[in-house]
């Protein structure tokens, strides 16, 4: 039987295209992944997103058929995949090493798993040239790995991929092997073509960039379990606990406790400032909460903010404190500052440079005011 003949049923009308509940894998009496469940949906990109042994590659290996898991269950279009072995299961995977063969053509690489699968040949030429052309490499067919770009090579590793027809295709660190502009160039090649194919994708990766850049939705790991899943821009703007909000870019975490709660608003007082959250919190008073603020929200100026810069009245007084420029690095589409605040605490603020002349009257060793709206405030007490 070959992958294309691998039973499948249908799924049912509202079911996860990819199911994943309750795994769990265990490597000699440590939990590698722990108690993860999650539902993926078809043609979804997504993303596992973690630092180094948080369970993420261990996750993907389980759903390629590599591991076995502990306990737990993987569903496919409504198929257990647990007992199914790797070679059986209509799934590719994409390494970060591209895995070419570099004795073989271009041509000859993309066409290396149909010929397994006894394809007949007209089908295996036919479904070769679709891909290269899917991949932008048509005329590159007789080149060997080694006379391409390394770009170039991970396009013929995901045609590889990609010429099986999986339902779900695996990537794991699928551009870690480029360098930093090529891999911005190839993130937006890459979801094109697949989402072209409109084949389903996980894929694993500890660039949050490349992440919030290729995903329609990311999990964030830490020791073996998922603590946020959501859309780039859900995971960015509202994480649900401060390790999610310091690993996902960058963000000033000031220290409080709730003063008051209502329906509409809530009052976190601080060691530099008391925080006005425009909307409730669902805490009690004197709860003890952290108040996530990212740089780029934060505004910095020579005066203290006035009426008129505030979203809402109410917040006029709060939400602003004093501090001292340390260090200012000039990154052209931004400046970033970092500010000494009166508590000793280092505040990091980004500034867009929208104009092309930055404005100057903000040097070192500046006593400086740093402000922000209450709708820009995220508490915390996970």
């Amino acid at each position: 039987m070959t992958i294309a003949q691998a039973p499948a049923a249908a799924p049912g009308a509202g079911q996860p295209f990819l199911l994943i509940r309750n795994l769990v894998k265990d490597f000699d009496g440590v939990r590698a992944v722990d108690d993860i469940s999650v539902t993926i949906a078809k043609g979804e990109i997504f993303a596992l997103l973690g630092s180094s042994g948080c369970g993420k590659s261990t996750l993907l290996r389980m759903l390629a058929g590599f591991e076995t898991p502990t306990s737990g269950t993987i569903s496919l279009a409504g198929q257990d995949m647990v007992a199914v072995p790797p070679y059986l299961r209509p799934i590719n995977m994409m390494f970060q090493s591209y895995a070419l063969f570099p004795h073989l053509s271009v041509w000859d690489n993309v066409a290396f798993g149909l010929r397994r699968d006894g394809l007949p040949k007209a089908e295996v030429a036919e479904r070769v040239e679709q891909m290269l052309a899917l991949v932008q490499l048509g005329a590159f067919g007789k080149r060997k790995p080694h006379q391409l770009s390394g770009g170039q090579q991970q396009r013929v590793a995901l045609a590889r991929s990609l010429a099986k027809r999986p339902q779900l295709l695996l990537l794991d660190e699928p551009l870690g092997a480029l360098d930093k502009k090529l891999r911005e160039q190839t993130q937006m090649e890459l979801t094109n073509i697949i989402e072209q194919v409109g084949v389903t994708c996980v894929m694993v990766t500890h660039d949050q960039d490349e992440a919030m850049s290729m995903a329609t939705r990311i999990a964030v790991m830490s020791e073996g379990r998922i603590l946020q899943v959501g859309a780039p821009g859900e995971i960015y703007e509202t994480p649900n606990c401060r390790f999610v909000a310091d690993f996902i870019g960058s963000v000033n975490m000031f220290e409080g406790r709730v003063l008051e709660d209502a329906p509409d608003h809530a009052v976190v007082r601080g060691a530099d400032c008391s925080h006005y959250v425009s909307r409730g919190i669902g805490a009690a008073g004197e709860t003890q909460v952290g108040v996530a603020v990212r740089p780029e929200k934060i505004g910095l100026q020579l005066h203290a903010p006035t009426l008129e810069q505030r979203a809402s009245k109410a917040e006029h007084g709060h939400n602003c404190a004093q501090g001292v420029i340390t260090s200012i690095a000039y990154f052209g589409n931004e400046t970033r500052y970092h500010v000494r605040l009166d508590s000793g605490m280092d505040l990091r603020v980004a500034r867009t440079n929208a104009a092309r002349h930055e404005d100057t009257r903000l040097v070192r060793e500046q006593r400086v005011w740093a402000w922000w709206d209450g709708s820009d405030i995220v508490v915390l007490t996970a």
